[in-house]
């Protein structure tokens, strides 16, 4: 109930966007005419990533994911926070809270193709990428639901002209399965600096084409 209502004041709170991104310097840097600029949305692990705009430059970027989010909240906020941004792409990175809240692979799921259909019907022309789940050593327990939601996931993606399923989980793991403790804070769920360096060396290549190609 606490999270919920601190979740409606982040939503009621925020201010209309704009069809800007800020740049390295905290300067506004607007998104070429006709193009609109890649909205990140999701939970903490994209709200954390502190050097976002500086790792994904010249790439035009707006960050509006934030700390505790579900796959619920990011419906509800589509049509105010997202959508108004018309933007070109849409990196999205959530559920991981879910699963911690205990719920079942296939509800996260549809919650995700809900949102994916949405921007479908709304912007046929933005594509949507989506950060694989993270199987942090913190969800250890929980990891088959974790594998259960990417794997829906990529098939959905497979079958979907404008969504991409992107697996970031490979560089999360040592060569004999076990995880790689130091990318991780003492919480065993976010990430440090470093994490985040490899997330940007496989996440920027696909949206810059995505992107491009918009």
């Amino acid at each position: 109930m606490i999270r919920r209502l601190l979740v409606a004041l982040i939503l009621a709170s925020a201010l209309t966007p704009a069809a800007t991104s800020r740049d390295a310097a905290g300067q506004e840097r607007p998104a070429p005419a006709g193009r609109g600029p890649i909205v990140f949305v999701g939970s903490s692990i994209f709200h954390r990533w502190t050097r976002l705009d500086e790792q994904m430059a010249p790439l035009p970027i707006v960050n509006v994911a934030f700390d505790g989010s579900q796959t619920a909240d990011m419906l509800r906020m589509l049509d105010s926070r997202v959508l108004p941004f018309r933007p070109s792409v849409i990196a999205y990175y959530c559920g991981s809270n879910d699963v911690d809240a205990g719920e079942q692979a296939e509800s996260i799921f549809d919650r995700i193709r809900q949102f994916v259909v949405r921007v479908s019907t709304a912007s046929p022309s933005t594509r949507i990428v989506f950060m694989s789940i993270n199987r942090a050593p913190e969800k250890r327990a929980l990891w088959t639901v974790v594998d259960a939601v990417n794997a829906r996931v990529e098939a959905l993606a497979k079958q979907s002209k404008n969504f991409q399923y992107v697996d970031v989980n490979p560089v999360l793991f040592n060569a004999d399965g076990t995880p790689r403790m130091e990318l991780y804070l003492s919480d065993q769920l976010h990430f440090r600096p470093p994490a985040y360096e490899l997330f940007a060396g496989i996440l920027k290549p696909v949206l810059k084409t995505a992107y491009e190609a918009r």
